[in-house]
Protein backbone atom coordinates (compact mmCIF):
# COMPACT_ATOMS: atom_id res chain seq x y z
CA UNK A 1 0.00 0.00 0.00
CA UNK A 2 1.50 3.61 -1.04
CA UNK A 3 1.97 5.32 2.13
CA UNK A 4 2.46 9.28 3.09
CA UNK A 5 2.16 11.43 6.14
CA UNK A 6 -1.42 12.16 7.10
CA UNK A 7 -0.21 16.07 7.98
CA UNK A 8 2.73 17.99 7.09
CA UNK A 9 5.30 17.08 9.14
CA UNK A 10 3.10 13.92 10.69
CA UNK A 11 3.87 10.00 10.62
CA UNK A 12 3.56 8.64 7.50
CA UNK A 13 0.32 5.72 7.72
CA UNK A 14 -1.03 3.83 4.74
CA UNK A 15 -3.31 5.86 2.33
CA UNK A 16 -6.29 3.47 3.13
CA UNK A 17 -7.56 3.44 6.52
CA UNK A 18 -10.26 1.88 8.45
CA UNK A 19 -13.27 3.47 9.69
CA UNK A 20 -14.88 2.11 12.69
CA UNK A 21 -18.22 2.82 12.80
CA UNK A 22 -18.86 -0.83 11.90
CA UNK A 23 -18.10 -2.09 14.62
CA UNK A 24 -21.77 -1.01 15.90
CA UNK A 25 -25.07 -2.03 14.70
CA UNK A 26 -25.53 1.18 12.53
CA UNK A 27 -25.26 -0.59 9.39
CA UNK A 28 -26.50 -3.92 10.76
CA UNK A 29 -26.29 -6.21 13.53
CA UNK A 30 -22.61 -7.60 14.50
CA UNK A 31 -20.64 -9.11 16.96
CA UNK A 32 -17.56 -8.05 18.90
CA UNK A 33 -16.06 -11.07 17.81
CA UNK A 34 -16.67 -10.34 13.97
CA UNK A 35 -14.82 -6.65 14.78
CA UNK A 36 -11.89 -8.31 15.64
CA UNK A 37 -12.02 -10.59 13.05
CA UNK A 38 -11.45 -7.22 10.73
CA UNK A 39 -9.08 -5.78 13.42
CA UNK A 40 -6.55 -8.71 12.35
CA UNK A 41 -7.47 -8.57 8.83
CA UNK A 42 -6.25 -4.67 8.99
CA UNK A 43 -3.09 -5.91 10.10
CA UNK A 44 -2.72 -8.35 7.68
CA UNK A 45 -3.45 -6.00 4.78
CA UNK A 46 -0.98 -3.64 6.30
CA UNK A 47 -3.86 -0.65 6.83
CA UNK A 48 -2.38 1.33 10.47
CA UNK A 49 -4.75 3.98 10.83
CA UNK A 50 -8.00 2.94 12.74
CA UNK A 51 -10.67 5.72 12.66
CA UNK A 52 -13.59 5.58 15.93
CA UNK A 53 -15.44 7.92 18.27
CA UNK A 54 -16.63 7.31 21.31
CA UNK A 55 -20.29 7.83 20.25
CA UNK A 56 -20.01 5.13 17.85
CA UNK A 57 -22.38 2.34 19.52
CA UNK A 58 -22.11 4.21 22.99
CA UNK A 59 -18.80 3.36 23.64
CA UNK A 60 -18.96 -0.19 21.88
CA UNK A 61 -16.29 0.89 18.82
CA UNK A 62 -13.62 2.24 20.99
CA UNK A 63 -14.08 -0.67 23.79
CA UNK A 64 -13.52 -3.62 21.40
CA UNK A 65 -10.43 -1.72 20.26
CA UNK A 66 -9.37 -1.52 23.32
CA UNK A 67 -10.39 -5.37 24.40
CA UNK A 68 -8.40 -6.28 20.97
CA UNK A 69 -5.30 -4.23 21.68
CA UNK A 70 -5.50 -5.28 25.23
CA UNK A 71 -5.25 -9.50 23.84
CA UNK A 72 -2.84 -8.49 21.97
CA UNK A 73 -0.26 -6.81 24.20
CA UNK A 74 0.83 -4.10 21.56
CA UNK A 75 -0.68 -1.45 19.35
CA UNK A 76 0.54 -1.50 15.44
CA UNK A 77 -2.41 1.22 15.01
CA UNK A 78 -2.27 5.03 14.15
CA UNK A 79 -5.54 5.56 16.21
CA UNK A 80 -8.01 8.48 15.86
CA UNK A 81 -10.98 9.05 17.85
CA UNK A 82 -13.61 12.29 18.06
CA UNK A 83 -15.52 13.57 20.39
CA UNK A 84 -18.68 16.67 20.97
CA UNK A 85 -21.58 14.88 20.31
CA UNK A 86 -23.95 14.32 23.30
CA UNK A 87 -26.80 12.53 22.14
CA UNK A 88 -28.82 14.55 24.75
CA UNK A 89 -32.10 15.80 23.24
CA UNK A 90 -31.81 19.30 24.72
CA UNK A 91 -28.22 19.59 23.67
CA UNK A 92 -26.83 17.60 20.93
CA UNK A 93 -23.12 18.59 20.70
CA UNK A 94 -20.85 20.36 23.35
CA UNK A 95 -17.52 21.60 22.94
CA UNK A 96 -16.96 23.17 26.22
CA UNK A 97 -13.65 22.32 26.93
CA UNK A 98 -14.80 20.40 30.26
CA UNK A 99 -17.15 18.46 28.30
CA UNK A 100 -14.46 17.74 25.86
CA UNK A 101 -11.95 16.80 28.47
CA UNK A 102 -14.30 14.45 30.05
CA UNK A 103 -14.89 12.39 26.89
CA UNK A 104 -10.99 12.26 25.97
CA UNK A 105 -10.74 10.88 29.03
CA UNK A 106 -13.26 8.28 29.01
CA UNK A 107 -12.11 7.32 25.50
CA UNK A 108 -8.35 6.83 26.57
CA UNK A 109 -9.54 4.36 28.91
CA UNK A 110 -12.05 2.30 26.77
CA UNK A 111 -9.06 2.46 24.23
CA UNK A 112 -6.54 1.47 26.94
CA UNK A 113 -3.87 4.02 25.72
CA UNK A 114 -2.50 6.75 27.52
CA UNK A 115 -2.61 9.05 24.32
CA UNK A 116 -4.35 9.04 20.67
CA UNK A 117 -2.85 9.96 17.57
CA UNK A 118 -5.54 11.81 16.35
CA UNK A 119 -8.22 13.95 18.35
CA UNK A 120 -10.98 15.21 16.03
CA UNK A 121 -14.08 17.40 17.44
CA UNK A 122 -16.56 15.06 15.93
CA UNK A 123 -19.19 18.42 15.27
CA UNK A 124 -19.08 21.95 15.89
CA UNK A 125 -21.10 23.25 18.63
CA UNK A 126 -22.38 26.71 17.40
CA UNK A 127 -22.64 27.89 21.56
CA UNK A 128 -18.60 27.59 21.51
CA UNK A 129 -16.56 29.72 19.48
CA UNK A 130 -14.12 27.65 17.55
CA UNK A 131 -11.08 29.63 19.02
CA UNK A 132 -11.94 28.57 22.08
CA UNK A 133 -12.25 24.82 21.01
CA UNK A 134 -8.98 25.38 18.64
CA UNK A 135 -7.57 26.20 22.80
CA UNK A 136 -8.92 23.29 24.24
CA UNK A 137 -7.39 21.05 21.50
CA UNK A 138 -3.94 22.79 22.51
CA UNK A 139 -4.28 21.70 25.73
CA UNK A 140 -4.76 18.33 25.27
CA UNK A 141 -1.58 18.35 22.48
CA UNK A 142 0.02 20.18 25.51
CA UNK A 143 -0.54 17.55 28.06
CA UNK A 144 0.48 14.44 26.03
CA UNK A 145 -3.04 13.50 25.90
CA UNK A 146 -3.52 13.51 22.05
CA UNK A 147 -0.32 13.65 19.70
CA UNK A 148 -2.44 16.18 16.62
CA UNK A 149 -6.12 17.43 16.38
CA UNK A 150 -8.60 17.95 14.36
CA UNK A 151 -12.00 18.51 13.17
CA UNK A 152 -15.15 16.52 11.32
CA UNK A 153 -16.91 18.28 9.25
CA UNK A 154 -16.57 21.78 9.28
CA UNK A 155 -16.25 24.88 7.05
CA UNK A 156 -13.31 26.09 5.12
CA UNK A 157 -13.87 29.43 7.35
CA UNK A 158 -13.95 27.66 10.28
CA UNK A 159 -10.60 25.82 9.71
CA UNK A 160 -8.72 29.25 8.92
CA UNK A 161 -10.58 30.55 12.34
CA UNK A 162 -9.21 27.70 14.39
CA UNK A 163 -5.62 27.54 12.71
CA UNK A 164 -5.14 31.12 13.49
CA UNK A 165 -5.23 29.92 17.22
CA UNK A 166 -3.56 26.74 17.26
CA UNK A 167 -2.20 23.74 15.06
CA UNK A 168 -5.30 21.76 13.71
CA UNK A 169 -3.89 19.13 11.52
CA UNK A 170 -6.81 17.12 10.04
CA UNK A 171 -10.09 17.31 8.71
CA UNK A 172 -12.67 15.07 8.68
CA UNK A 173 -15.21 14.93 5.53
CA UNK A 174 -17.81 12.46 3.68
CA UNK A 175 -15.87 12.56 0.07
CA UNK A 176 -16.28 10.17 -2.62
CA UNK A 177 -17.39 10.16 -6.55
CA UNK A 178 -20.60 10.93 -5.50
CA UNK A 179 -20.05 13.41 -3.00
CA UNK A 180 -17.84 16.18 -4.39
CA UNK A 181 -18.41 19.29 -1.96
CA UNK A 182 -15.03 19.69 -0.44
CA UNK A 183 -13.07 20.43 -3.62
CA UNK A 184 -15.38 23.62 -3.50
CA UNK A 185 -12.88 25.18 -0.57
CA UNK A 186 -12.21 22.62 1.99
CA UNK A 187 -9.19 20.55 0.07
CA UNK A 188 -7.69 23.96 -1.28
CA UNK A 189 -7.87 25.16 2.31
CA UNK A 190 -6.40 22.16 3.71
CA UNK A 191 -3.56 21.92 1.40
CA UNK A 192 -2.89 25.58 2.39
CA UNK A 193 -3.22 25.23 6.00
CA UNK A 194 -1.37 21.66 6.06
CA UNK A 195 -4.00 19.84 7.35
CA UNK A 196 -4.63 16.17 5.72
CA UNK A 197 -5.87 17.32 2.53
CA UNK A 198 -9.48 15.27 3.99
CA UNK A 199 -9.79 11.76 5.86
CA UNK A 200 -12.41 10.76 3.74
CA UNK A 201 -15.28 8.63 5.29
CA UNK A 202 -17.88 7.17 2.87
CA UNK A 203 -15.47 6.69 0.67
CA UNK A 204 -17.75 4.16 -1.49
CA UNK A 205 -20.73 5.93 -0.93
CA UNK A 206 -22.60 3.88 1.56
CA UNK A 207 -22.42 0.96 -0.79
CA UNK A 208 -23.37 2.79 -3.76
CA UNK A 209 -20.19 2.73 -5.14
CA UNK A 210 -19.33 -0.71 -4.95
CA UNK A 211 -20.19 -4.62 -7.08
CA UNK A 212 -23.09 -5.15 -4.72
CA UNK A 213 -24.98 -1.70 -4.05
CA UNK A 214 -27.66 -1.75 -1.65
CA UNK A 215 -31.15 -2.54 -3.34
CA UNK A 216 -34.16 -0.83 -1.90
CA UNK A 217 -35.37 -3.06 -0.16
CA UNK A 218 -32.27 -3.85 1.99
CA UNK A 219 -31.89 0.03 2.22
CA UNK A 220 -35.50 0.76 3.60
CA UNK A 221 -34.20 -2.04 6.50
CA UNK A 222 -31.41 -0.10 7.87
CA UNK A 223 -31.94 3.30 10.45
CA UNK A 224 -30.02 5.30 8.35
CA UNK A 225 -30.43 4.56 4.99
CA UNK A 226 -33.91 4.69 4.87
CA UNK A 227 -34.24 8.22 5.67
CA UNK A 228 -31.54 9.40 3.59
CA UNK A 229 -32.84 10.66 0.46
CA UNK A 230 -30.01 8.76 -1.71
CA UNK A 231 -31.45 5.23 -0.77
CA UNK A 232 -35.08 6.12 -0.85
CA UNK A 233 -37.01 5.72 -4.20
CA UNK A 234 -37.33 7.40 -6.69
CA UNK A 235 -33.66 8.22 -6.05
CA UNK A 236 -32.12 4.96 -5.29
CA UNK A 237 -33.09 3.02 -8.13
CA UNK A 238 -31.96 6.55 -10.17
CA UNK A 239 -28.33 5.99 -8.35
CA UNK A 240 -27.91 2.25 -8.99
CA UNK A 241 -28.57 3.17 -12.74
CA UNK A 242 -26.34 6.09 -12.68
CA UNK A 243 -23.27 4.46 -10.82
CA UNK A 244 -23.21 1.56 -13.31
CA UNK A 245 -20.98 3.00 -16.20
CA UNK A 246 -18.65 3.12 -12.88
CA UNK A 247 -19.18 -0.59 -12.39
CA UNK A 248 -18.42 -1.50 -16.11
CA UNK A 249 -15.52 0.76 -16.05
CA UNK A 250 -13.86 -1.07 -12.76
CA UNK A 251 -14.34 -4.52 -14.73
CA UNK A 252 -12.54 -3.18 -17.39
CA UNK A 253 -9.81 -1.99 -15.54
CA UNK A 254 -10.14 -5.58 -13.93
CA UNK A 255 -10.81 -4.32 -9.98
CA UNK A 256 -13.73 -4.42 -8.06
CA UNK A 257 -15.83 -0.97 -8.30
CA UNK A 258 -15.04 -0.56 -4.46
CA UNK A 259 -11.04 -0.52 -5.20
CA UNK A 260 -11.91 2.51 -8.21
CA UNK A 261 -13.15 4.33 -5.96
CA UNK A 262 -10.83 4.54 -3.12
CA UNK A 263 -8.35 4.55 -5.62
CA UNK A 264 -9.81 7.46 -6.90
CA UNK A 265 -9.61 9.16 -3.70
CA UNK A 266 -6.21 8.64 -3.10
CA UNK A 267 -5.22 10.03 -6.23
CA UNK A 268 -7.20 13.28 -5.16
CA UNK A 269 -4.53 13.06 -2.29
CA UNK A 270 -7.22 12.67 0.58
CA UNK A 271 -6.99 9.46 2.96
CA UNK A 272 -10.34 6.83 2.84
CA UNK A 273 -11.47 5.43 5.88
CA UNK A 274 -14.33 2.75 4.61
CA UNK A 275 -15.82 0.71 6.97
CA UNK A 276 -17.00 -2.77 6.31
CA UNK A 277 -17.85 -5.90 8.25
CA UNK A 278 -16.94 -8.16 5.31
CA UNK A 279 -12.80 -9.10 5.13
CA UNK A 280 -12.99 -9.80 1.33
CA UNK A 281 -14.59 -6.08 0.51
CA UNK A 282 -11.92 -4.40 3.37
CA UNK A 283 -9.51 -6.00 0.62
CA UNK A 284 -11.43 -4.85 -2.16
CA UNK A 285 -10.96 -0.86 -0.48
CA UNK A 286 -7.32 -1.93 0.66
CA UNK A 287 -6.30 -3.10 -2.93
CA UNK A 288 -7.53 0.72 -4.03
CA UNK A 289 -4.07 1.92 -1.72
CA UNK A 290 -2.13 0.10 -4.08
CA UNK A 291 -3.11 1.13 -7.69
CA UNK A 292 -0.99 4.33 -9.09
CA UNK A 293 -3.72 5.78 -11.41
CA UNK A 294 -2.90 8.45 -14.25
CA UNK A 295 -4.57 11.41 -14.99
CA UNK A 296 -6.18 9.54 -17.84
CA UNK A 297 -7.67 7.28 -15.66
CA UNK A 298 -8.66 9.88 -13.03
CA UNK A 299 -10.71 11.17 -16.11
CA UNK A 300 -11.91 8.49 -17.13
CA UNK A 301 -13.17 7.33 -13.65
CA UNK A 302 -14.58 11.11 -13.20
CA UNK A 303 -16.57 10.65 -16.55
CA UNK A 304 -18.23 7.29 -15.73
CA UNK A 305 -19.58 8.81 -13.13
CA UNK A 306 -19.32 12.49 -13.37
CA UNK A 307 -19.77 15.29 -10.72
CA UNK A 308 -23.43 15.86 -9.60
CA UNK A 309 -24.80 13.08 -11.81
CA UNK A 310 -26.11 11.22 -8.38
CA UNK A 311 -29.58 11.76 -7.06
CA UNK A 312 -30.76 13.34 -3.73
CA UNK A 313 -28.54 15.42 -1.00
CA UNK A 314 -26.27 13.19 0.90
CA UNK A 315 -28.20 13.96 3.90
CA UNK A 316 -32.05 14.09 5.36
CA UNK A 317 -32.67 18.02 6.90
CA UNK A 318 -32.41 15.82 10.46
CA UNK A 319 -29.21 14.43 9.16
CA UNK A 320 -27.70 17.47 8.10
CA UNK A 321 -27.73 18.88 12.28
CA UNK A 322 -24.29 18.87 12.87
CA UNK A 323 -22.41 19.26 9.95
CA UNK A 324 -21.20 22.77 8.75
CA UNK A 325 -22.48 23.54 4.80
CA UNK A 326 -20.19 26.01 3.27
CA UNK A 327 -21.55 25.55 -0.52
Amino acid sequence: MIRRPLYRGGPEVGVVGYGAMSFTNFYGDTTDEQSKTILDACVDLGIDHIDTSNVYGMGRSETVIGEWLSSRGENPFFIATKGGITRQPDRRFNNERAHLTEALEASLTRLGVEAVDLYYVHRRDPSVEVEEVAETLAGFVKAGKAKAVGFSEIAPTTLRRAQAVAPIQAVQSEYSLQTRSPEMGLTQTCDELGAAVVVAFSPVGRGLLTDRPPSAEKAAGLDFLKGNPRFMEPNISANLQVTEPLRKLAAEMGVATATLACAWCVAKGSFPIPGTRSVEHLRECVAGGAMNLSAEDVARIEAALPIGSVHGDRYSVGQWTGPERYC
